[in-house]
């Protein structure tokens, strides 16, 4: 069994495998040695993969399994493409690597709606090259407030959702709501219109908001991160 670490800007996800499937998760905002070792407590692992956006991060107890600590340096299945490797965001690597897995020798379009929203795009040909990133659906509620005088700072109510708002606060939720949806569903259009057999993976917690269009094309993975780290691991165990 392996021990798959994830830890993002906001939260923190683990994640057992045996061999491709995921036996059990944990998420969490933050992490430390007692709680990963209460949470692997049951299972015999063998080894480790750890990708954090927040540096290298260090856990005594991993010192005794065979560990991977992903970074840009480390061997990846695709051809890179990205003119600066080294500042490309891991979770991203790990998402696109699991939508290659998925859907192999085709055009794959990965977007991740989490604190950022990533898009990320990989050819049939195994060919990474590169996407966009925009701020994600909190981050904007936050901006409004804090570049302005007078906006509030609010929390999304999905009550108050309506095209024209008739007020400061859901004229905010309007505003945040329709520019994420019409943002992604325009991005998706782009894609399709120059790779029209392209196929879609959502991912991120805020997925869950958005009922994109079209339907028919997308494919949502809220495990996608983890998937590609995993394989980014048995990938790495193959080559060496």
């Amino acid at each position: 069994m392996k021990l798959v670490i994830d830890i993002g800007n906001t939260l923190a996800k683990l994640a057992v495998f045996e061999q491709d499937n995921i036996i059990d998760y944990l998420i969490e905002k933050e992490i430390n040695d007692e709680k990963i070792n209460l949470f692997i407590l049951k299972y015999e692992i063998k080894s480790v993969i750890i990708s954090s956006v927040r540096g290298n991060e260090t856990f005594k107890m991993l010192k005794k399994y065979k560990l991977l600590h992903f970074s840009s340096v480390t061997p990846v299945p695709f051809k890179n493409c990205y003119h600066t490797p080294e500042t490309l965001g891991l979770d991203r690597v790990a998402g696109v690597v699991s939508a290659m897995q998925q859907f192999n020798n085709s055009n794959v379009l990965v977007i991740d709606m989490g604190t950022c929203i990533t898009f990320d795009f990989i050819t049939a040909k195994k060919e990474y090259l590169g996407g966009g990133i925009s701020p994600g659906f909190e981050m904007r509620f936050k901006a409004l407030h804090h570049f302005t005088g007078k906006l509030p700072l609010i929390e999304y109510d999905k009550t108050q959702n309506n095209i024209i708002g008739k007020s400061t606060v859901s004229s905010i939720i309007s505003g945040v709501y329709n520019g994420v949806k019409n943002e992604v569903e325009g991005t998706i259009q782009q894609y399709i219109s120059q790779y029209p057999d392209v196929k879609i993976i959502v991912t991120g917690g805020d997925k869950k908001r958005f009922d994109l269009e079209p339907k028919n094309r997308i494919f949502a993975d809220e495990f996608l991160v983890l998937k590609g780290l995993n394989e980014i691991l048995n990938y790495n165990d193959k080559i060496k």
